[in-house]
């Protein structure tokens, strides 16, 4: 492997994951994505609170991505074995703490305004 290719991260995350799990996960982050950007624009402001909330997940979703990579990987933190490895996970925590916020702001604005309006 000579150079990182887009094609190379996606064969490499399809055999970690599969093929079916793989194309699933990233599905479901372009839904939320989508989700998180319609909120946004049709809400047109950060709701403070609901951002204080979302931050308040995200220890819970660097946890569940850890955990999840390592499931995953037939991995143990015991196998950690130098800097890369601190790093990469360090980096998967990251990913899930950010997704988690976003997923939980999304769900939160779009259920709190559709509760709202049937009031």
């Amino acid at each position: 492997m000579k150079k990182l290719t887009l094609e190379t991260l996606i064969a490499v995350f399809e055999e970690i994951f599969g093929r079916g799990l793989f194309w699933a996960m990233a599905a479901a982050a372009a839904l939320v994505t989508v989700g998180y950007l319609f909120v946004l624009v049709r809400d047109r402001n950060i709701s403070w609170r609901k951002f204080l909330l979302a931050q308040l997940s995200m220890p819970f979703g660097a946890v569940a991505a850890v955990w999840f990579v390592m499931v995953m990987t037939n991995s143990k933190l015991a196998n950690i074995g130098g800097p890369i490895d601190v790093i990469v996970l360090m980096m998967v925590a990251v990913g899930g703490a950010v997704g988690g916020a976003i997923l939980v702001y999304t769900l939160e604005s779009l259920f709190a305004r559709s509760a709202r309006g049937s009031e």
